[in-house]
């Protein structure tokens, strides 16, 4: 499976589960995660999609300790059998 096909079907799963998931793009900012998830009640994530079995790079993981540090959830997503795991984690923490 390809990684726009993951990332559609996440966004699609966001929306049905209440959701959305935003292409998030930061100009000047490189590395950051690919989605900006938000759900009712301030919940927030931050989705990292791959394609399977490819990692992030440096920049990206540079990135994702940085939100990390602040608070931020951020998930790094390669799988479909991942895309609800995630869902259900940004919708309850």
């Amino acid at each position: 499976m390809r990684e726009k096909e993951i990332e559609r079907q996440f966004a699609r799963s966001v929306k049905k589960r209440g959701g959305i998931a935003l292409k998030f793009v930061s100009p000047g900012f490189d590395g950051m995660p690919d989605r900006l998830v938000l759900f009712p009640e301030g919940r927030v994530g931050f989705v990292e999609v791959k394609a399977p079995g490819k990692k992030p790079r440096p920049l990206q993981i540079s990135r994702h300790r940085l939100l990390r540090k602040m608070g931020f959830q951020v998930y790094v997503l390669d799988a479909r059998e991942q895309i609800e795991v995630i869902i259900d984690e940004i919708r309850t923490t």
